[in-house]
């Protein structure tokens, strides 16, 4: 765990109230895995007073990108960040998916909506471990999909203005239908209620799956019990998002 104060690089809108932010870490660039994220202190002064968790986007050599759109007072200082200011970066933080899991030969990236943004590290994993790829991306509409950097794209839109009408789930049950869902692995992110339909579909069809779980994380790494997950085990009522995910098989958490 590497804390930073990095320089913003710059800002861009790349959809519909959809930014991503480029900044210099090296230090956590290099160390990230795909599926974990950075806690982000936005402002040097205590309004907003907690740090904001993003699962890392991108990286490129020093530099480390986030996406998000502009939801609230964090959010919408980060939009304002204009290069050379800096911002205090905490990570990487937080599980990573399991990619080296040599049980599967195709990893299905799942993602609704903003739950996009750890699949580009995930698609650079998989490349790298010899899987093949196939990117599942929905969205409300076809001005709020982001499918950069991703290979083997297929799209789900509710109104249908891109793509397949429907969500995502929908979509990935055409897809995966009968023998192709054979030799798959899903790793999805995004709405809750988008990844209960996940664990419903992965359980019918046996696909292993893991999930990339989003929520408040104000300290990222334990220590203020704050993110809570219910599990299925007995034993061990419940984990951190933060620290024991945010990446959970999910036949082992309650959503």
């Amino acid at each position: 765990m590497i804390q930073a104060l990095s320089p913003v690089l710059g800002c861009r809108k790349v959809a519909e109230n959809i930014f991503v932010l480029s900044c210099t870490s090296p230090d956590i660039a290099q160390a990230v895995q795909a599926g974990q994220f950075v806690n982000i202190w936005v402002e040097q002064t205590t309004d907003p007073l907690l740090r904001r968790p993003f699962s890392v986007y991108n990286t490129e050599g020093g530099t480390l990108e986030i996406i998000y759109n502009v939801i609230g007072k964090g959010t919408s200082a980060l939009s304002r960040k204009m290069p050379g200011e800096m911002i205090n970066v905490l990570g990487p933080l937080g599980t990573p998916f399991g990619i080296d899991d040599p049980g599967f030969s195709t990893g299905v990236l799942l993602a609704g909506g903003l739950g996009v943004a750890p699949m580009v590290l995930a698609a650079r994993a998989l490349r790298k471990a010899g899987k093949n790829i196939m990117a599942i991306l929905g969205a409300r509409n076809g001005g709020s999909i982001v499918d950069a950097n991703l290979e083997n794209v297929h799209l789900a839109t509710d109104d249908g203005s891109r793509g397949f009408h429907g969500n995502v789930v929908d979509l990935a049950r055409k897809l995966l239908d009968g023998p192709r869902s054979s030799g798959a692995k899903v790793f999805a992110c995004g709405p809750t209620p988008m990844l209960r339909a996940v664990a419903a579909f992965v359980a019918e069809k046996n696909i292993p799956c893991e999930v990339s779980l989003e929520g408040p994380m104000a300290c990222g790494f334990g220590i203020c019990q704050g993110c809570p997950v219910e599990l299925v085990d007995d034993s061990r009522k419940y984990a951190l998002m933060c620290k024991d995910g945010p990446v959970f098989d999910v036949r082992k958490i309650k959503i």
